[in-house]
């Protein structure tokens, strides 16, 4: 079992967890996940890896509530345990093994959306640790669903934050915030976008038209995360990947989005029933004629 030493809620559904995972927090790197459950029943859910604390034996996990397991997580606190907590899983993310001098020279850009944060802060941390500042725009839709904004500031060298409905920091999508940055004469190297797969696809159309080489992290389509069932299986060019085992990130410029948010989609309408058996508990009797009641 895995202690759960943490458990608060960040924004609406989306929720911070320190878990002892002391092998884990040993040999994790930035950019890899773990797959956890709840019990011996419980569905395989992977996250992305927001920290890590290799002496205290803990690792940071941010989930938000969008299914019945995630649902179920928001009901843990701390003292309680899960049942499975197994990674590091997928590649760390390739600047981790570059050479430092040679990264030292590069100007990077982290692009966030909503839990995406979550992911890019332990990358953008690890910069930090060996020399190195990074410039950081995060989005959300409101000044409310922005996450790790003070931890976010105290690693990056500039931190950017972006709401839809401007009640904070740029007003506008996380896109505008990159045109404007660029406009002011800011020049970068490598961007690496995180977030919603519709918010990776459009700074991928950006920084293509800027010449920006881009990272993405693909683990929104992950379901099994050990490459067995095929649901994070995407194009990244000519080849075929499987998000889990071969990413999770790869060079968002080959990454077929179009194709991918597709396959997402497919996992959608049991992921909906499913939350609502959870809801309605007895009363649920499959009355939409789709769901098999509780067969």
């Amino acid at each position: 079992m895995y202690k759960i030493v943490k458990a608060e809620k960040l924004a609406d559904k989306i929720y911070l967890m320190d878990v002892e995972a002391p092998r884990v927090a040993r040999h994790c790197e930035p950019g890899q996940f773990v797959i956890v459950k709840i019990d011996e029943k419980g569905e395989r859910i992977p996250l992305t890896i927001c920290d890590y604390d290799s002496e205290a034996g803990t690792i940071t996990i941010v989930f938000q509530s969008v299914g019945a397991s995630t649902e179920k997580m928001t009901n843990l606190k701390a003292g309680d345990a899960f049942r499975d907590f197994t990674g590091p899983l997928g590649c760390p993310s390739e600047f981790v093994h570059e050479d430092l001098d040679s990264l030292k020279n590069k100007k990077m850009l982290f692009v966030a959306g909503g839990v995406g944060a979550a992911p890019v802060y332990p990358q953008v941390k690890w910069l930090k640790e060996h020399g190195i500042d990074a410039d950081v725009i995060v989005g959300a839709k409101t000044k409310d669903m922005l996450i790790l904004e003070e931890e976010m500031k105290a690693v990056s060298g500039n931190y950017y934050p972006c709401t839809d409905d401007g009640s904070y920091g740029h007003s506008g999508m996380v896109t505008t915030m990159v045109e404007e940055l660029v406009n002011e004469g800011k020049k970068y190297d490598v961007c690496v976008a995180i977030g919603p797969m519709i918010m990776m696809k459009f700074v991928c159309l950006l920084t293509k038209k800027l010449e920006i080489p881009t990272i993405v992290s693909m683990n929104p389509i992950m379901v099994d995360g050990t490459g067995m069932c095929g649901a994070c299986r995407l194009h990244v060019g000519d080849e075929i990947k499987f998000a889990c085992v071969d990413g999770p990130e790869f060079d968002g410029h080959l990454v077929n989005f179009d194709e991918a948010m597709k396959r997402q989609q497919m996992y959608k309408t049991q992921e909906g029933r499913a939350l609502l058996k959870l809801q309605e508990g007895d009363t649920h009797h499959g009355g939409c004629g789709h769901c098999g009641g509780d067969n």
